[in-house]
């Protein structure tokens, strides 16, 4: 992996009709950006001209690609037969990730809505076993699995829930989402103290090592009593969190992750001033 990577997650309104990957490069050296996270949410259908033209501008360019996995993927399904599409989910999203230069995919964790949050992590724990190793047969051990934090609170995927999940292969590495974590804990994040504390326990759970090459996704997002409600843009002033004492502290511990915004609509543009306040502190990017 590259240094630290900050863009957005898909595109910006700002995109526009843009020509995808072709203008991909410029639009991000114009914003100063060197991330870019594919959405596969609503299933991994690509383009043939993206595994066919990206991953050689990806690397000309510096450009960190990751890929956001199905949302409809339950590793914490009381269905069997639910668990298992996901582990087909997972091994697709990894193919997907290997075609277009991909190292990271993005794993939401599922629900624990019927059953007690310690059985469905023990179920999610299977599922993403079983997944490690229809990846390995598949020959793609080189494609990083990252479950990530859920912002409604009957979700599976609290940090600890997703640190947890992450003790089943020491390949896995989190994706954190600050947004989801704000949400779930209704407004929690407060300042650097709170993004301190959660760094420490990523940590103190799987190394150093690890903690440096995580990946986050970033974004105010609005809540009710039960959590996530929807994505904002950084112009919004009422919900958090804030993501300036974020980079202070990546800033400090001397970390290296990869991270994507996923504001809505001014995703690039937010990604990019998450980026230039980071250079102020005196990152390099």
């Amino acid at each position: 992996m590259m240094g630290i990577t900050f863009g957005p997650g898909g595109n910006s309104v700002s995109w526009g009709k843009r020509k995808f990957p072709e203008e991909l490069p410029a639009y991000l050296k114009e914003l100063g950006l060197n991330g870019y996270e594919i959405e596969c949410g609503r299933g991994v259908r690509l383009s043939e001209k993206t595994p066919a033209l990206l991953p050689k501008l990806a690397r000309e360019n510096g450009i960190y690609v990751t890929l956001h996995a199905p949302y409809f993927i339950s590793l914490s399904s009381t269905e069997e037969e639910t668990r298992l599409k996901s582990v087909d989910y997972i091994l697709q999203s990894a193919n997907a990730a290997r075609s277009v230069g991909a190292e990271k995919i993005v794993v939401h964790s599922g629900s624990c809505s019927k059953i007690s949050r310690e059985e469905a992590t023990l179920l999610a724990k299977d599922t993403l076993k079983r997944a490690q190793a229809a990846l390995d047969e598949a020959g793609l051990s080189d494609i990083i699995i990252c479950p990530e934090t859920m912002g409604k609170i009957n979700q599976l995927g609290t940090l600890d829930e997703v640190l947890e999940l992450c003790t089943v292969d020491e390949r896995f590495l989190p994706t954190v989402d600050f947004g989801h974590l704000n949400a779930r804990t209704l407004g929690g994040i407060k300042g650097r103290a709170d993004y301190a504390k959660m760094l420490d326990s990523i940590e103190n759970k799987l190394g150093h090592e690890r903690l440096g090459r995580m990946h986050i996704h970033f974004s105010k997002i609005e809540y009710t009593k039960g959590g996530e409600k929807r994505h904002l843009t950084f112009e919004d002033k009422t919900f958090g969190p804030v993501f300036e004492p974020l980079m202070e502290e990546i800033y400090s511990r001397g970390l290296s992750p990869s991270i994507i915004c996923e504001s809505d609509g001014t995703q690039a543009e937010d990604a990019a001033e998450m980026m230039k306040y980071y250079k102020t502190l005196g990152g390099n990017v």
